[in-house]
C-alpha cells in the first residue's frame, strides 16, 4: 500500500494546471473552446414555446429534439389528438426546464399548445378551416373534444347528418371538425362534425329536389321515428311521412308500421324546393278500404266493429280495416241528460252498431247503438197517460225546475211553481236533492221535443180552497215572523201557509218594530187564490179596534142628539098646533060674530055661547105655553 503510494506521487514534475486548462491537448484555452461549443446549440429560454422535431417514439413517450444539448421526452399522451404522429415531424413543445437534476431537458407540448389554443381556434373558425379533435368523453347532450389543448363541446346533433342512436362509438376517435362558436367569456367553444359534410349533402340535396315529381314513388331507408312520423333518407336528402300517411287504418305511434333502418318505397305528395321539404306517403301506395266496402251497405243494416279511439262527445269504432264510424254519445242511449261515451263502452270492446248515415264520396259513417233497442218514446200516450202518477229520479236542477228521469230515455220537467201549493220555493235544491226519488204527475206530453210536464203538488188537493174559507179578508190570525227584510215580512199562519205584511204594516202599538220569532196577531188584508198571496197587516188590528171604538162612541152620541131632537120638534109640533087651534077658533068666532049682527035674532040665542064656551076649553087638553 505505501509502495502504491510513493509511485503514485513520484511523478511529481506532471503539469496539473495545463492539463485542467486543457493547453496541454488543445491549442486554444478552455474558455475559447466552451464558448465555441455554446454556440452550436440552440439559445433556448425556459417558458418560451419553440418548435422540436420528433426523433424518436414508443408507446409510452416521444423523443423531441429541439437543437439543445440534450433532447425533451414528452408522454404520448398529450399526442392522442393525432394519432399519425411520425417520427420527424414538427411539432411545438413548451420549455418548462433547460435542465432538472438529472441534467434532462423537460418540454410539454400540451402547454404549448394552450398557449396558442385561443388564437388557432379562433383563426380556425375566422378561416372556415377544418381542424383535428380528439373525442375524449360523453358528456349530457354531446361528446367532449380535445381541440389545440382546449375542451371543445360537441352536440349531439352536430355529430352527424342522421341522428346518433350510440354515442360511445365515437369515444377515443379522432375527427375532424369545424368551429362554430366561441364564448371568450366563458372560454367555451363549440365544433361540429356535421358541418363538414353539409355542404356536400346540400348540393346532392338540390339535384335530387330538382329531380322531383309529385306521385314519384322512391325507395327509402327510415333513418328516424317520431311521435309525429316518419324520416326517411331518400339518398342523400330526407322526406317525412306524416304519421296520417303511414296506414289507412289508425296509428297510435309509428313504431306500429315502420322500424329503424327499413327499407320501403314511398311516394311523393308534395314538396318545397326553397324550404327543402318532401312529403312522402306510405299508405297512397296500397288500395283505399272504402273502394273495397261492400256496396250492398244501407243506412239501417247493422254492423260489428271494435272501439278503437274514445272521447267526451262520443266513440269511433272500426268496421274494416282503415274504415271508423263514429257514434256520437246521443246516439248511445235514448237518455236525454248528459252522460260521457266512457259510460257505454271502453277501447277494444267489440260492439253491434245500427247505420245511421253511409257517404261513400266523402267516406265517412255515422252509427249508433241506441237504435238497437225499442224507442221508449212510442206508445208513450198509452203508458203514461195525463194524470197517471209514477215515479221519478231526480236528474238534474234549473232555476225554473227539476229534470227528472221517470226511465231510461223519458225525461220530464217538474216546475218551480208545480212543487208545492203553499212553500215559497227560491230554488228547487231547498225541496229535493239529486239522485233521490220523487212521486209525479202527468200534466202535459210533448211528444216531438220528447218532454213530460210533470207535477208534483198535483198529488195532493189544492189547500189554497179550504185557506179560502179561513183566511177571509178583516179575519185576525196569529202568525209568527219567520223572515224580515225592507219590504217587509214573511209571517207563518200555519203549517204550510204563508202571508206577507209590507214594512209599513209591522209596527207594534207601542211603536216598536218586531223581530224574527215574533208571535203577533196579523189582520187578512187581501186574499187572492190565483196567485197564492195572503197580504198581512198588524197595525190594522189595534188601530181598526181604536177607530171602532171612536166610531161607537160618535154613534152614541149622535143617537142622543138625533133623540134630544126629535124631542124638541115633537114639542114644538104640538105647541105649533096649539096656536093653530086657538086662531081658527077665534076666526071661527069672529065670523059668526059678524054675522050675527047683521041678521035678526032668531029663537034659539043660547047655542052662540056654547060654541064659544067649547072654543075656549079645547086648547086645556095640551101643555099651557106661556
Amino acid at each position: 500500500m505505501s509502495n502504491n503510494t510513493q509511485a503514485a506521487v513520484a511523478n511529481e514534475n506532471f503539469d496539473w494546471a495545463a492539463y485542467e486548462s486543457g493547453s496541454a491537448i488543445y491549442d486554444k484555452s478552455k474558455e475559447e473552446i466552451t464558448k465555441e461549443y455554446d454556440d452550436t446549440l440552440s439559445n433556448i429560454v425556459e417558458g418560451e414555446v419553440v418548435e422540436g422535431t420528433v426523433i424518436g417514439l414508443n408507446k409510452r413517450e416521444a423523443v423531441v429534439n429541439i437543437g439543445y444539448k440534450s433532447e425533451g421526452v414528452i408522454p404520448i399522451t398529450e399526442f392522442r389528438y393525432n394519432p399519425e404522429l411520425a417520427v420527424g415531424e414538427k411539432v411545438e413543445v413548451f420549455v418548462e426546464s433547460a435542465e432538472n437534476k438529472k441534467g434532462q431537458l423537460i418540454l410539454s407540448h400540451k402547454k404549448a399548445r394552450q398557449l396558442k389554443s385561443w388564437d388557432r381556434v379562433n383563426q380556425a373558425m375566422d378561416n372556415d378551416e377544418i381542424i383535428k379533435g380528439y373525442v375524449k368523453c360523453r358528456t349530457k347532450g354531446g361528446m367532449i373534444v380535445d381541440v389545440f389543448g382546449i375542451e371543445a363541446f360537441l352536440p349531439g346533433s352536430q355529430i352527424d347528418v342522421k341522428p346518433i342512436r350510440d354515442y360511445d362509438i365515437y369515444v377515443d376517435k379522432t375527427m375532424e371538425f369545424k368551429v362554430v362558436k366561441i364564448n371568450p367569456e366563458y372560454r367555451n367553444v363549440v365544433v361540429s362534425h356535421k358541418a363538414l359534410i353539409e355542404a356536400e349533402l346540400e348540393q346532392q340535396k338540390k339535384e335530387i329536389i330538382g329531380k322531383l315529381e309529385k306521385g314519384q314513388i322512391l325507395e327509402g331507408t327510415v333513418k328516424n321515428i317520431t311521435s309525429y312520423g316518419v324520416f326517411i333518407d331518400l339518398g342523400g336528402v330526407d322526406g317525412l311521412i306524416h304519421i296520417t300517411d303511414l296506414s289507412w287504418g289508425r296509428v297510435t305511434h309509428p313504431e306500429e308500421v315502420v322500424e329503424l333502418d327499413q327499407k320501403l318505397n314511398v311516394v311523393i305528395l308534395d314538396f318545397d324546393e326553397d324550404k327543402k321539404r318532401i312529403a312522402l306517403g306510405l299508405k297512397q301506395l296500397a288500395p283505399h278500404p272504402w273502394d273495397a266496402l261492400r256496396k250492398d251497405l244501407k243506412v239501417g243494416d247493422k254492423i260489428k266493429g271494435k272501439v278503437v279511439v274514445m272521447a267526451d262527445y262520443g266513440a269511433f269504432v272500426e268496421v274494416a280495416p282503415g274504415i271508423e264510424g263514429l257514434i256520437h254519445v246521443s246516439e248511445m242511449s235514448w237518455s236525454q241528460h248528459l252522460r260521457s261515451a266512457q259510460d257505454f263502452m271502453k277501447v277494444g270492446d267489440e260492439i253491434e252498431a245500427v247505420i245511421l248515415t253511409l257517404d261513400y264520396d266523402d267516406r265517412k259513417m255515422s252509427l249508433g247503438t241506441k237504435q238497437l233497442a225499442a224507442d221508449p218514446w212510442e206508445g208513450i200516450e198509452q203508458r203514461y197517460p195525463i194524470g197517471s202518477v209514477h215515479t221519478a229520479k231526480v236528474r238534474n236542477f234549473t232555476n225554473f225546475g227539476v229534470f227528472v228521469e221517470v226511465e231510461e230515455g223519458i225525461d220530464g220537467l217538474i216546475h218551480i211553481s208545480d212543487l208545492s201549493w203553499t212553500k215559497k220555493i227560491k230554488h228547487p235544491a231547498e225541496f229535493t236533492q239529486i239522485g233521490a226519488d220523487i212521486d209525479v204527475v202527468v200534466l202535459e206530453i210533448d211528444k216531438e221535443n220528447r218532454r213530460l210536464s210533470l207535477g208534483h203538488k198535483q198529488l195532493e188537493e189544492n189547500p189554497w180552497n179550504q185557506f179560502e174559507n179561513q183566511f177571509t179578508v178583516d179575519s185576525v190570525h196569529d202568525g209568527k215572523i219567520t223572515e224580515l227584510n225592507d219590504k217587509g215580512a214573511v209571517v207563518s199562519l200555519a203549517e204550510d201557509v204563508e202571508g206577507f205584511a209590507p214594512a209599513r204594516q209591522l209596527t207594534k202599538e207601542d211603536g216598536s218594530t218586531p223581530k224574527v220569532g215574533d208571535t203577533l196577531p196579523f189582520k187578512v188584508t187581501e186574499f187572492s187564490k190565483g196567485t197564492k198571496r195572503i197580504i198581512l197587516s198588524h197595525v190594522r188590528t189595534y188601530d181598526d179596534a181604536k177607530r171602532a171604538a171612536e166610531t161607537a162612541v160618535k154613534a152614541e152620541r149622535k143617537a142622543e142628539a138625533d133623540h134630544a131632537s126629535a124631542s124638541v120638534k115633537k114639542v114644538n109640533a104640538s105647541v105649533e098646533k096649539t096656536t093653530l087651534g086657538d086662531l081658527s077658533a077665534l076666526v071661527e068666532l069672529k065670523a059668526n060674530m059678524e054675522e050675527a049682527e047683521a041678521k035678526p035674532v032668531e029663537a034659539k040665542p043660547k047655542k052662540a055661547p056654547a060654541k064659544k064656551a067649547a072654543a075656549k076649553t079645547e086648547p086645556t087638553d095640551e101643555p099651557a105655553e106661556e
